[in-house]
């Protein structure tokens, strides 16, 4: 296995999804995605498939991870935001490919009802709970390795959420 300063950075993307309120959805990992998480909450997230744009990898994860596909994306992140993962969780998963995720982030608006919320969509769930919270509380909730991720995109995405609040 490679040391993890050689291994590279696998290519994502990330989702804010906000409502009607300002407000932002984060879902609770799953048990077997949590298991050495001690803050299981996040934004919706996933990996870019071979050939395969960010946008529509932002679309088809957000779809596959909590049934929503009523949306609109109103912007996104200018540049791709890195972060690495602890040496323990990244010998674990990935195979050891990787040490961590760079990710293309969006911000969308969720057009449909809190109904269409779906985490048992493929039977194989990556949250087992979600709700909507304001921005600095899906900071506070999130792991330490991404915090700083979240806190940059709530600088960016305030003006959005703000005038959506409104």
């Amino acid at each position: 296995m490679k040391e993890t300063a050689q291994l590279a950075y696998r290519r994502g993307v990330g989702i804010v999804l906000s409502n009607k309120n300002g407000q932002v959805f984060i879902g609770k990992r799953a048990p077997k995605l949590n298991q050495k998480l001690s803050q299981p909450w996040q934004f919706p997230q996933g990996g870019i498939e071979k050939g395969e744009s960010p946008e529509k990898a932002a679309v088809r994860e957000l779809a596959e991870e909590t049934g929503v596909t009523s949306i609109k994306i109103v912007t996104v992140f200018p540049e791709w935001l890195y972060y690495d993962l602890p040496k323990s969780i990244a010998d674990s998963i990935w195979e050891g490919k990787y040490k961590g995720q760079k990710q293309k982030w969006f911000l969308c608006t969720f057009l449909g009802f809190d109904n269409e919320i779906n985490l048992q969509i493929d039977g194989s769930p990556e949250f087992v709970e979600w709700k909507w919270v304001d921005f600095s509380e899906a900071i506070k909730l999130a792991v330490p390795f991404k915090q700083t991720i979240y806190e940059r995109l709530e600088k960016k995405f305030f003006v959005y959420l703000k005038n959506q609040s409104i």
